[in-house]
């Protein structure tokens, strides 16, 4: 069975609220003071983790125009540049990450990364990252899965496009290099994702098969994908994060603003709160409603022998006499006293 764990001093697991992460990715556009305001509004919003990604076009790809290295999809958000253009548009210089993380630290949130190769898993280990985020388009780079879980840290893996095989091999290979902690996060790798093509029913599925938690890297527009989520068992929840879409950027368009991550932040929280367990019957705090409930009252003035019909006995509010599935028993038979209109039905009312 999977277990939850702490980070710092945040639990990740069906025992406490849904772990959200802001992903800054490029929303940054390339200044650090944008880059500190957006961590300042992810901690004002109820973010618990602020999270990066660490590369740079030379790790990433190479400098190349051909066709291999050129985006040409035609409904893709960056159709007409190259990988590596892309790529040195969107990266977080490696200078920056330490004073995003210790503001990070300053406002009580996480900061943590994405490393996409070897050099980067090394230079976040410098920073003593708590933790590490595997991106879906890496989730079989299995030197770099071992690499990461041998630093012994929490994983989050995100599974966009990986078969069950391809999860096994990915989970297996992180366990063995020593990752104990591992969240497997059910991932759609379109930008953005479009919530019919989420199928979120993954999730649960997921943690059955995997024995570990779960939750959502959602790149679907607004935050109605992540809250269902959490009724399906998701305990962490990405999204990526910007001050404002109007301001541009390689991720704005799919990116929350300030409003919509503390709305995430409160409905996420409520979805797990209501969750709670298999329940019948009045709660202790719904007792006081049973007064309300239909029950059967003395319609009129009666007096002794006197028969009931449907005029003179009725099911109606407050709760205090038989309840109405005796109504009819009841029709045709006599009161033994004198009764005035108000009255709840009890049996030692009957002849």
């Amino acid at each position: 069975m999977s277990k939850s764990f702490k980070v710092d001093t945040k639990r990740i697991g069906i025992d406490a609220p849904p772990f959200i992460i802001a992903e800054m990715s490029g929303n940054h556009n390339h200044s650090l003071e944008r880059a500190l305001q957006i961590v300042e509004a992810a901690a004002s919003s109820g973010a618990h983790a602020l999270k990066l990604q660490t590369y740079t076009a030379d790790t990433m790809t190479l400098d190349l125009q051909s066709e291999d290295f050129y985006i040409s999809t035609s409904d893709s958000l960056w159709k007409g540049k190259s990988l590596y253009e892309l790529y040195q548009e969107a990266y977080t210089p490696w200078e920056w990450h330490k004073p995003i993380f210790d503001r990070c630290t300053e406002l009580g949130m996480i900061g943590f990364s994405t490393p996409f190769d070897e050099t980067a898993v090394d230079f976040l280990e410098q920073l003593d990252v708590p933790l590490y985020k595997i991106a879906s388009f890496e989730n079989t780079d299995i030197p770099l899965i071992r690499k990461v879980a041998a630093t012994g840290k929490p994983m989050i893996i995100s599974t966009g496009m990986a078969t069950v095989a391809e999860l096994d091999e990915t989970v297996r290979a992180a366990r063995e290099a020593g990752c104990v902690d591992i969240v497997l996060l059910k991932c759609t790798s379109t930008y953005p994702a479009t919530p019919e093509f989420s199928n979120l029913a993954t999730i649960p599925h997921l943690r059955q098969l995997f024995q570990c938690e779960v939750g959502l890297s959602d790149h679907t527009m607004g935050v109605g994908a992540s809250v269902a989520s959490v009724a399906l068992g998701a305990t962490v929840i990405e999204k990526h994060f910007t001050l404002r879409r109007a301001d541009g950027g390689v991720d704005s368009t799919f990116s929350l603003e300030p409003e919509e991550l503390q709305s995430l932040v409160v409905e996420s929280e409520r979805a797990w709160q209501a969750m709670g367990v298999v329940s019948y019957g009045p709660s202790e705090r719904e007792k006081p409603s049973l007064q309300f409930r239909r029950s059967l009252y003395v319609a009129k003035d009666m007096q002794a022998g006197e028969i009931f019909t449907a005029h003179n006995l009725r099911a109606i509010r407050p709760g205090y006499g038989l309840p109405p599935k005796h109504l009819s028993e009841l029709l045709g038979k006599s009161v033994k006293a004198d009764v005035r209109k108000g009255t709840p039905l009890s049996w030692d009312l009957l002849l």
